[in-house]
């Protein structure tokens, strides 16, 4: 069975499996991306973001 066969056989074949299966896939796609840019934004961006310099401006009232 040949990789097309079987990508027809399992996905392809029903339109409402494909179709989910796109949909899936653009989810999965969308979660990984934003994760994966928002991971470097904090990369690129240590140190001077609002999270990093918060306790320079807050003070706590633990008295």
């Amino acid at each position: 069975m040949t990789l097309s066969t079987a990508f027809y056989s399992s996905i392809a074949k029903r339109n409402s499996v494909f179709v989910s299966a796109i949909f899936a896939g653009a989810f999965a796609f969308n979660v990984g991306f934003d994760a994966a840019i928002q991971s470097f934004w904090d990369r690129w961006n240590k140190g001077r973001q609002w999270k990093d310099i918060r306790g320079n401006y807050i003070q706590n009232d633990d008295s």
